[in-house]
């Protein structure tokens, strides 16, 4: 039996098109908020990213940093995040559910107690920025028996020694990051370079799936559309932003957003 995540994935290759994965800070700028956001970009995305509000992130740039304050600054903790899984799992459209965040806070809460409140809230897979390979491996092994997609970070400078390694050990997914920039940054290489790299992870196990992400806007998405897979969340954060300060609903906008996305990689 193929896991959530697995089954994004095959119906988007049948559809002949990448899976779209969408990223948004759990808690933005509500947790009513949020859900709605959540259950509205579902008619459109393939998987949800939801990242844990974090006040020292070192992989997200402005525009998600600014998401994830107006989180903090509402309070949001650790198991609000798992009320919203447990909430929007409710809804009949809801999608595959990653958790992205830093392991800092799954530390602090603990690896065991963490883990159970995924499962219990319905969460399919995990991104940790700050637990590399080969120190992710217990956890990883963890993730795996409570059948949680631990999903390992490549970037344009892992050698190919080490890329191997780590999509040996990888689960189903593996996330490429473009460019060596945190989110939301222009994106600093070419399209062809990405499909390039991407090419040479695939050649490795063609049965994995690759992500690319960072950096992925309205305007070079359809350029990336051959790869299994597409990360959107900085113009997300930037989109609820822009909504907010003009006094707009960010959930219509940020549907209507999502809608453009999904169209450009049809």
């Amino acid at each position: 039996m193929n896991s959530p995540i697995a089954e994004a994935f095959i119906k988007a290759n049948k559809n002949k098109r990448p899976a779209l994965l969408t990223y948004t800070v759990a808690g933005d700028n509500s947790k009513k908020k949020s859900l709605q956001i959540l259950n509205a970009i579902s008619n459109y995305a393939d998987i949800c990213e939801i990242g844990f509000p974090h006040n020292t992130p070192i992989a997200d740039g402005g525009q998600i940093q600014t998401s994830a304050y107006r989180a903090i600054k509402n309070g949001i903790r650790i198991s609000d995040v798992f009320d919203i899984v447990s909430i929007y799992r409710k809804n009949k459209n809801s999608k595959p559910i990653i958790l992205m965040g830093y392991y800092n806070m799954i530390f602090q809460y603990g690896e065991n107690k963490f883990l159970k409140s995924c499962k219990n809230s319905g969460v399919d897979g995990l991104i940790v920025v700050d637990l590399p390979w080969p120190e992710n491996k217990k956890f990883a092994k963890k993730c795996k028996n409570n059948f949680i997609d631990f999903i390992q970070l490549i970037s344009p400078t892992t050698s190919f020694e080490r890329l191997k390694k780590i999509i040996k050990d990888s689960h189903n997914v593996i996330y490429y990051i473009s460019m060596l920039s945190t989110t939301g940054g222009k994106l600093k290489v070419s399209p062809k370079e990405i499909l390039l790299n991407y090419n040479k992870i695939k050649k490795i196990n063609p049965k994995k799936k690759c992500i690319i992400g960072f950096g992925i806007t309205e305007k070079n998405i359809s350029k990336l559309k051959s790869s299994d897979g597409l990360v959107v969340g900085s113009q997300i954060s930037k989109e609820i932003s822009r909504s907010l300060n003009n006094r707009q609903n960010p959930v219509t906008n940020v549907s209507k957003l999502v809608k453009k996305l999904k169209n450009k990689i049809l």
